[in-house]
């Protein structure tokens, strides 16, 4: 397996999830967008965020029980297996922030600019750019030739109109419900 972040880094992002350099209900409100993933302790950053924050937690998120409903399971599994393993549960999420929590679906939509394999949903052509994929970490956590096999395989079915003919569908859908979610704390 590849890897794109360095050890180093991870622990200075741990380190300062669970140890927020705030006073104690400094904050209205609090977020973190497509980081718990990679948090070594969820419940040690969850009690920061909870002790720096009055009001609510919003924590933007993937399911991963809905990572591998994606079309792009079809062509690249691993990537999105190694996606799911990445993501802790929303049950645990929920237990962690320790308040009355609602979870949403944020929906995506077709232009979306942002670098996550749902964001391409009606645009496969941009997965088939080393940039895209890069800007998904996951991609890293394969072996190069077998995402170059997984590559290859959509370039083909692009080609010949076989990904149009399941999924052509999506080029117009305005949004697309996939595992994106959004979990609000309420103490």
């Amino acid at each position: 397996m590849r890897s794109q972040r360095p050890p180093n880094l991870s622990k200075a992002i741990d380190a300062v999830a669970e140890h927020l350099p705030f006073a104690d209900k400094q904050f209205d409100a609090a977020m973190a967008t497509f980081t718990v993933h990679q948090w070594a302790n969820l419940n040690a950053g969850f009690t920061e965020m909870r002790r720096v924050t009055r009001g609510p937690i919003a924590i933007l998120t993937c399911d991963p029980q809905h990572v591998c409903d994606f079309w792009l399971f079809e062509y690249a599994p691993e990537v999105l297996r190694a996606e799911a393993r990445r993501y802790p549960a929303l049950a645990a999420i929920a237990d962690a922030l320790r308040g009355e929590c609602k979870v949403r679906p944020v929906m995506i939509p077709l232009h979306c600019k942002d670098g996550f394999n749902e964001a391409y949903y009606g645009r496969p052509e941009l997965l088939l750019k080393p940039g895209a994929r890069l800007a998904c970490s996951a991609w890293s956590f394969v072996d190069k030739n077998l995402e170059d096999r997984y590559v290859q395989r959509l370039a083909s079915d692009l080609a010949d109109g076989a990904w149009d003919k399941q999924w052509g569908e999506l080029r117009t859908q305005p949004e697309y419900n996939g595992s994106l979610r959004l979990i609000v704390s309420y103490p």
